[in-house]
């Protein structure tokens, strides 16, 4: 016969609430639907809920003027500027994540722990067909023989103001400036669009090359922007430019802790997932951008373009600069 403890405890067994599931709350910069399969599969593994909140602009301003009573745990961006504005306004903590040490290179992440790159982006040269080029530096972007032949978005975008803050950290701003001028006077079109409309021009006539990050060529030659995006991606040929002296020129997505998260151990689990091989496998294989762990496979579509091999500089040192590209792209009127 059974007790009465017995009975008591399966009383309280039965009434006792479930144990709340983990979760972990993100504020990322990324577009929803990117991030969305590696959360996904981060869930799966680990049984952790992933709350996703997309803030498109002002970031760092939303998380400061939360306070202390922020829900944000995980903080994302697509701009390594951005990652470094988070640093600045003191709204993060230490990562203290084994893997941001083990895993990713020393200039890919703060010297300080405060952040980490978690996937990379080139920018990259796309060339017409019938240019029949192998190599070329970004210097070279500035060479009078591109005269009305080079197509490109707004230099105030996010993508080149960082190559711009690249050159700038390479050669000095008055070298940056006359390399920046030289590119204006090359242009086929006022600066515009996006990536993928740079390769729809070269394939159009319009320029016979451009400048467009290594990730848009996965997604258009995939076929997951329709027939068109396709055409324009396999119509186009693809270096991998570099500095002189230097590398390929590289942006990041990066995470960082929020300084009051509620769920920090969970954010720190997300990362560790994030730079595992099997989580820099999901980046190149949903996103088609670089792995930072060395040890993660490229995607096939971006592995034919050829060896990345990036330029060294830290992206700190390169993001420090991004105040003075702004300036200095408004400076030579890029835009008008």
């Amino acid at each position: 016969m059974r007790s009465p403890w017995f009975a008591a405890l399966m009383l309280l067994t039965a009434v006792a609430p479930a144990a709340a599931q983990e979760e972990v709350n993100v504020y990322t910069t990324r577009e929803p639907g990117l991030f969305a399969p590696l959360a996904q599969a981060f869930t799966a593994k680990t049984g952790i809920k992933v709350n996703t909140v997309f803030v498109k602009d002002g970031l760092g301003e939303r998380v400061a003027a939360e306070g202390a009573g922020s829900p944000a745990d995980l903080l994302m961006t697509v701009d390594i500027g951005n990652l470094l504005d988070l640093v600045e306004r003191g709204v993060v903590q230490p990562l203290q994540v084994v893997a941001a040490e083990s895993a990713t290179p020393a200039n890919l992440r703060d010297a300080g722990g405060l952040w980490t790159a978690l996937s990379l982006r080139a920018r990259l040269v796309w060339a017409a067909k019938d240019a029949k080029l192998s190599a070329m530096t970004y210097e070279e972007l500035a060479d009078p023989k591109w005269k009305a032949k080079i197509c490109i978005r707004s230099g105030q975008h996010p993508y080149n103001t960082a190559l711009v803050a690249a050159m700038i950290a390479h050669a000095g701003p008055e070298k940056a400036e006359a390399w920046a001028r030289g590119l204006k006077a090359n242009l086929a079109r006022k600066p515009g669009g996006g990536d993928r409309d740079v390769a729809r021009d070269i394939l159009g006539g319009l320029c016979q090359i451009g400048v467009g990050n290594s990730y848009y060529v996965g997604l258009m030659r995939s076929g997951k922007g329709g027939a068109d995006q396709k055409a324009w991606g396999d119509g186009v040929d693809v270096l991998l430019p570099t500095f002189a002296g230097g590398g390929v020129h590289v942006n990041a997505t990066g995470a960082a802790i929020a300084k009051h998260a509620p769920h920090a151990a969970t954010a720190r689990k997300l990362v560790e997932y994030l730079l595992s091989p099997e989580g820099q496998k999901l980046y190149a294989e949903q996103n088609f951008e670089y792995p930072v762990n060395p040890a993660a496979a490229v995607d096939p579509t971006i592995a034919a373009m050829g060896a990345l091999k990036p330029d060294t500089l830290p992206l700190a040192d390169i993001a420090r600069h991004r105040k003075a590209a702004s300036m200095l792209i408004d400076k030579v009127g890029f835009d008008q």
